[in-house]
């Protein structure tokens, strides 16, 4: 074999490790994601928290209030919306587990009911191939195990709270560090900040309208006479983070619970009432203020959710959107990488051709 033969091979053999080596890289990254998700988890929500409560430091430091003092201050007002949130979830993701057995009853003589019904108008239905199907003891410890799982990071609430303070401290000095360390520092930093100025623009945008679904959600559950509307409504204001789907994962416990202690027609005028919400603040306001470049592809959506829930649990469902997000805005920021990030958003360039 001559070397004009040779050289061919080596660049085929030399392609195809540099796609194997970065994706062998990536299961391993992976792997030990998933077998530490535990330690992972208080840190990934502590990072999501001071991201989210950044712009109100970097606000009152440009107030001229001393870092300090306004890191004090930013945690206090964390600590009392935790506080808030452990007292009002707390005894109710108790008060839910302990009725859930009684709900599984009704709901499985709901399944009764129905298919009664559907024999004596002709139909040839068997409850044990229905309950196969449709059963809803499984329907119903997923969604006590779900609201469980939320409930039980906030267990941690001691080490996050830390973290964030820590990481709240090093936000205000982290500029200063980086323009001493890096290569023709203002272009980096140009990079860098209007990185970090899109994702707090996004999720500014999106914790103040998962707030209004939260609550919106909340007062409809409360007029509708549906147990634990408080619940329901920061479980709507939590997965409001995840679009599309989080609103319709959101809005099953308590249309369930509308079918079990009122019936099948305040079951459909619950689910209404959670489309009209979501299509006012999901589909009609929040798009506007979002802008094109801030959307995700649904299918994009999709797959982050299940990828980061199965690495990191519930939790991992929850900031599934946000990691994503950070992906999409940091491709989007170089120019080499831009068409990633148009691959994931939700529309394409504006006078592209569709």
């Amino acid at each position: 074999m001559n070397i004009s033969e040779a050289k061919p091979r080596i660049t085929r053999a030399a392609s195809i490790w540099q796609v194997l080596v970065p994706v062998a890289c990536f299961v391993v990254i992976v792997a030990g994601m998933k077998a530490a998700s535990t330690i992972i988890v208080p840190f990934l929500l502590a990072a999501f928290l001071a991201v989210v409560f950044s712009p109100l430091l970097f606000w009152l430091r440009k107030r001229g209030v001393r870092a300090g003092f306004a890191v004090l201050l930013v945690v206090l007002l964390l600590l009392i919306a935790g506080i808030a949130v452990v007292y009002l979830a707390g005894s109710s993701v108790e008060e839910f587990a302990r009725r859930v057995p009684r709900y599984t009853a009704s709901l499985q003589d709901q399944v009764r009911v129905l298919v009664q019904a559907l024999n004596q108008r002709g139909w040839d239905v068997k409850e044990a191939v229905v309950t196969e199907y449709l059963n809803p003891s499984v329907i119903m410890r997923m969604i006590g195990n779900t609201v469980a799982s939320l409930a039980a990071a906030l267990t941690n609430l001691f080490l996050i709270i830390l973290t964030v303070i820590f990481m709240l401290m090093e936000a205000s000095l982290l500029p200063a560090k980086l323009r001493s360390v890096l290569n023709a520092p203002e272009a980096r930093m140009e990079w860098l900040t209007e990185f970090m100025n899109n994702f707090n623009r996004y999720l500014a945008i999106k914790t103040v309208f998962s707030l209004v679904t939260g609550f919106a959600a909340g007062v409809l559950l409360w007029i509708l006479g549906i147990d634990f509307p408080v619940l329901w409504g920061l479980l709507a204001f939590v997965l409001n983070y995840v679009p599309n789907i989080g609103s319709i994962i959101a809005a099953i416990p308590p249309i369930l619970l509308a079918l079990i202690l009122r019936g099948p027609g305040w079951a459909v005028l619950t689910g209404v009432g959670y489309l009209v919400i979501n299509m006012i603040f999901g589909n009609i306001l929040e798009p506007r203020f979002m802008g094109r470049r801030l959307g995700l592809s649904t299918l994009v959506v999709f797959f982050s959710l299940v990828f980061w829930g199965w690495v990191l649990g519930p939790v991992g469902m929850l900031i599934s959107v946000p990691l994503t997000m950070v992906v999409k805005l940091a491709l989007e920021s170089y120019e080499d990488t831009r068409w990633l990030s148009i691959l994931l958003s939700s529309n394409p360039p504006v006078g592209s051709k569709v």
